[in-house]
Formats: C-alpha cells, structure tokens, sequence
C-alpha cells in the first residue's frame, strides 16, 4: 500500500553521477520491497534542439544537474537508505533536516501530474475562460490530455488563428 505521506524530496549527488544514483536506489528500493515508502525516483531532464556543424539534433538534457528527486515518506529508515547511497552527497533542506518540496514547486516541475476530465472533443465550439483570449468562442483543434492542452482555432481580425491553451481554460458552450 502507497504511503499517502509521501513527498517529492532534493537529493544532491556528485555531478554527473544522477543516472547512478537512480538507478542504485532504484535497485535497493526492489531488492527490500520499498516501492510503497520510496515511490519514485526521478531526475527532471529538457529536450533541447542542438545545431553542431551544421546538423540539427534531439538532445535530452538534465534541467538540474547534480540534483534528484525522490518521492518517499521521510524516517531514519528512509532517510539511511538515500544518504548512504554512493555519489549522493546529502538532502537539500535546512541543517540536517531535509525540507520537501510543496505541492506546487512538485507541480510545476511537472512530477504531480493532476488528471484533468474534458467535455469536449475535437471539432467542438468552446469559449476561453481566463487568459488574454478571455471569452473567445473558437473550434477545438487538438486535444492532448497527457499534456494538459488543447488547441483552439478563434477567429481574430478576420482570419483563423491557433491559441494553445491548458485543458482547463476552455469550457463547452451549451
């Protein structure tokens, strides 16, 4: 059973050594049954678009290097187990004392995702609610619940114009 304590923890470890760290804790986390008080490890990475001699790439890269994010109910056990991980170099927190992240620093990092439901769809007329497209009426283009967007087609100054937009920022006209 999930531990409903659980929160998103920093752990910094020497650079370079993230993919390490993850993967050891990931191993003691199955080789003693933790998944249900460590519940998720995860290093936050961007895909950047890299022009090297000319030749355009895909490149995945760590947002904040140095650091990993663990998911876990905190207690000495816990606590033990990360910091003697090898390459972890202690918690980011006050002292001795690790601080969790908050709901919305989680959030915005993009860990927490929160499942939002639609009562529209593709082809729908919806009408914006807030943002500086505010009481638009447009037609839904693309849905991405995975993402949380939608893409509306409004109309402006007579021509056809795209606005992506966060799922909950459009409601269905009735």
């Amino acid at each position: 059973m999930l531990s409903e304590n659980a929160k998103w923890y920093v752990v910094h470890t020497y650079s370079g050594y993230e993919n390490k760290v993850a993967s050891n804790l990931q191993t003691i986390v199955e080789n003693r049954s933790l998944q249900d008080v460590i519940q998720n490890i995860f290093i936050p990475t961007e895909t950047v678009t890299e022009i090297k001699d000319n030749v355009k790439r895909e490149v995945e890269r760590k947002t904040f290097p140095g650091y990993v994010l663990i998911k876990m109910e905190l207690n000495d056990q816990t606590w033990h187990i990360v910091r003697n991980t090898r390459g972890v170099t202690g918690f980011v927190g006050s002292g001795t004392h690790p601080e969790p992240l908050t709901d919305e620093e989680a959030a915005s990092l993009g860990m927490d995702k929160r499942s939002v439901e639609v009562n529209y769809g593709l082809g729908d007329s919806v009408r914006i609610t807030n943002g500086p497209l505010d009481g638009f009426i447009g037609t839904v283009t693309a849905l991405d619940t995975e993402n949380n967007q939608v893409t509306v087609t409004v109309s402006m100054f007579g021509r056809e114009t795209p606005a992506e937009l966060e799922l909950g920022q459009v409601e269905t006209i009735e």
